[in-house]
């Protein structure tokens, strides 16, 4: 398909009262492509797509729909241009049917004024099909998928016209599967011409969805071109301003103290597991969604109790019936959902602190504010949490802060083994780099670091071994020197077979 220019952001300069938010960005996005719009959290990108949507209507520079400069005074302003946006949080009813929802203030009306709900249900019913969609127009938006309701509200950009679609972080709550899927229906969108913007910090989504990038850096724009001729280094590189080899710190050496040993751990989704952890010593986990580490983290946490098996500690026989148990001993885990388990968003980074140490900031059952105070000033000043102050709500941090505060609620207590579960996940780079430094330093402290991660870069710089898992079981440790990703996928591979 013949490409053309549809939409031209050129020499955009947005400021907020004392912060100059973009300085001189532009941005061309093209018929029949994905572009990807990448940069560290505070780069600019929502700002830049919410004068593209109609979001904010004051700024300098030009916008061009179709050659054609174009001012947008609202949201509705940029639908009637052809732009829309799927945000993260979805835009929905989920009491309402997909027909409801999609027809949602343009209702189909017959004579006499009236709600025509066989028209539209009809019309429904053609636009899922024409993108490949067969669920029934009746169908209430809250039993679909977290994936199909993505698609719902693409198909309502696409009924009402739109030929540019922004997503922001679409695949945020999804899962590989459901985001292949997405991705697929994407793809064949871009296919019929529609040009979409895609915002998201997982790059290996960006180079497996997107055709064309653009890199903003501290508002201001640092590249564009075709991700054919770009590698994930040089992106990184534009995104942070230094090449990827300086995100990962030194590992420095261990102890001999074995700190953490597990033997012949059984358990639902992991079998026969043994392996050791010293002092100041990161093991990481590599393998495939679906090994068995996640599972094999949560029962040496207290979360689930396995079949059998023993856990040492220090060469003690321990037996953890709760995750209290767990605590107790020195042991403490960041879980891999974050959101639901790691904090709670709607209290302050002084409350979540506090909600799991109530041994060590009650006395007779009454809490100890200055020592409360004491601690979290501490932890936060340590850790360089990024807000206001402690009474800052968790959900209004950037996730490599939230991820401070998960962790910060355990480094108040005398902690022996960390389990990291997807420390970075959703988490920009210039932030994983600072995780990255807080793990090296707490390992050089003498901690025991569990280290899982899908990320095989993470893993590989991060670890002095690493424990490769598939279908439940160990099936090699190598040491960092001998680790690569290729030998790591070997193994994993033959082990499947």
């Amino acid at each position: 398909m013949d490409q053309k220019t549809v939409v031209e952001l050129r020499n955009i300069r947005k400021e907020f009262p004392g912060v100059v938010a973009l300085d001189q960005v532009n941005l061309r996005l093209k018929t029949a492509s994905v572009h990807a719009l990448v940069g560290e959290n505070g780069a600019g990108k929502s700002t830049l797509m919410k004068i593209l949507s109609g979001t904010y209507t004051s700024y300098e520079g030009a916008v061009l729909v179709n050659g054609q400069e174009i001012h947008m005074k609202s949201e509705r302003d940029a639908f009637e241009h052809g732009i829309s946006i799927v945000s993260q949080e979805l835009n929905f009813v989920p009491e309402m049917t997909i027909a409801e929802n999609l027809y949602l203030g343009r209702e189909p009306l017959q004579k006499g004024g009236f709600l025509n709900k066989k028209e539209r249900s009809k019309k429904t019913a053609e636009w899922m099909q024409m993108i490949g969609l067969h669920f029934d127009p009746e169908m209430k938006m809250g039993d679909l998928s977290v994936a199909s309701r993505q698609m719902i509200e693409i198909l309502k950009a696409i009924s009402r016209g739109s030929k540019v679609i922004i997503m922001d972080e679409p695949t945020s709550a999804l899962t590989n599967k459901e985001t292949e899927i997405f991705f697929q229906k994407v793809r064949e969108l871009r296919d019929q011409g529609i040009a979409f913007v895609f915002i998201s910090h997982r790059l290996e989504e960006v180079f497996s969805l997107c055709d064309e990038y653009t890199v903003l850096r501290d508002g201001k724009w640092v590249g564009s071109g075709s991700l054919r001729d770009v590698s994930e280094e040089k992106l990184i590189s534009l995104m942070v301003g230094r090449d990827i080899q300086e995100i990962y710190p030194p590992v420095k050496p261990h102890g001999d103290r074995v700190v953490l040993q597990v033997e012949g751990l059984t358990g639902e989704g992991f079998e026969d597991i043994s392996f050791s952890i010293r002092e100041g010593e990161i093991l990481g986990f590599a393998g495939m969604m679906g090994a068995g580490r996640s599972e094999i983290a949560r029962a040496v946490f207290g979360l689930d109790r396995p079949t059998s098996g023993t856990i040492k500690m220090y060469g003690k026989p321990c037996r953890f019936r709760s995750t209290q148990d767990a605590i107790s001993a020195g042991v403490v885990m960041a879980t891999e959902d974050r959101a639901s388990y790691g904090f709670v968003g709607v209290r302050s980074i002084r409350e979540n602190i506090m909600l799991p140490n109530g041994d060590l900031f009650t006395r007779w059952g009454v809490w100890q504010r200055p020592k409360i105070h004491e601690a979290v000033t501490g932890i936060c000043g340590s850790l360089a949490v990024k807000a206001p102050n402690a009474e800052t709500l968790v959900g209004n941090l950037s996730g490599g802060n939230q991820q401070k505060v998960v962790l910060g609620k355990w480094l108040v207590r005398d902690v022996k083994v960390l389990i990291l579960d997807e420390p970075t996940r959703g988490i920009d780079v210039g932030a994983k780099q600072e995780i990255y430094k807080l793990i090296t330093e707490l390992a050089e402290k003498g901690l025991a670091i569990l280290l899982i991660s899908s990320d095989m870069p993470e893993v590989l710089s991060m670890s002095h071994r690493v424990a490769v898992m598939a279908q439940g079981k160990k099936i090699g440790v190598l040491e960092s020197g001998e680790a690569t990703q290729d030998k790591i996928m070997k193994m994993i591979v033959e082990a499947d077979r």
